[in-house]
């Protein structure tokens, strides 16, 4: 049976992304794993890819884990080198446009936030929390966009479409190093709080052997010195073996800020 395997989070720079789906294969395939049943997916629907019954690996983000997801497994977090990342977890950077850098979070109230999408950890419910002590009546921001993506979301900042945005620490990083064009004219001015980063996941059938085999890959993939070129082109720094309840603090910070009143952005 075929078996699918995908990055879809952090695809900035395709060929990087290429690099290092060809090194899992080959490690995989060491670790005992039929590398030729591997089917590289660029998903478009990705809740449904994340749930194949023949997903063997991707990266999926926090919140869905939590709330969309309660039947995949963990395999587990890789830790990135950016700004705004410690050990296996990740924030995002509240981006305005320059000449609004002396301002705080604060003064954006009645202001219009975009977002890369509602189920998105780093762009709608990191901020969520971060705006919940600042709300009135259930309500900070006057208007909220959808973008698509970070990319997106950058672009319609940097239009003045939209006044802010929160926008994950790794893809800024990357999107700096490789279009650095999209962050001309913007600056941030804070984080959100520390949440563990996107999760590698697998599907329910995944048998433990399998899943042993998984991680033994992804610790080969982020130790042995031949793949530093294939880590550092995507900041890769170490991998963690976390599983589902490392993500416990996502949920709760979601039911903290509905508990505020603040139901939405």
């Amino acid at each position: 049976m075929s078996k699918l395997i995908s990055l879809p989070m952090y695809d900035v720079h395709h060929p990087d992304t290429e690099a290092l789906l060809a090194t899992l294969r080959l490690l995989l395939s060491e670790e005992g794993l039929d590398g030729d049943s591997l089917i590289y997916s660029e998903p478009e629907d990705r809740l449904s890819h994340w749930q194949a019954p023949n997903l063997l690996l991707s990266q999926t983000c926090g919140y869905p884990l939590r709330a969309l997801l309660p039947n995949v497994q963990v395999v587990g977090t890789f830790h990135y080198q950016a700004a705004g990342c410690e050990g296996f977890h990740y924030s995002s950077q509240l981006i305005v446009r320059e000449a609004e850098a002396a301002k705080t979070l604060a003064d954006f109230r009645d202001k219009r936030v975009v977002c890369n999408s509602d189920d998105s950890q780093s762009g709608y419910h990191g901020l969520r929390s971060l705006v919940a002590p600042l709300q009135k009546d259930g309500k900070f921001f006057s208007d909220i966009a959808f973008s698509g993506s970070h990319r997106q979301s950058l672009a319609e900042v940097q239009a003045g479409t939209s006044d802010i945005a929160a926008i994950d620490a790794v893809t800024l990083a990357l999107v700096a190093r490789h279009e650095p064009e999209r962050v001309s004219g913007l600056v941030s001015i804070g984080t959100t709080a520390l949440a563990p980063g996107l999760p590698m996941i697998t599907s329910a059938q995944t048998s433990a052997v399998e899943l042993a085999q998984l991680r033994r890959a992804l610790k080969r993939l982020v130790s042995e010195p031949e793949w530093q070129t294939v880590r550092e082109a995507l900041l890769i720094e170490d991998f963690t073996a976390t599983d589902r309840d490392d993500y416990q603090t996502i949920s709760d910070a979601a039911q903290k800020a509905a508990a505020s009143g603040l139901v939405g952005l």
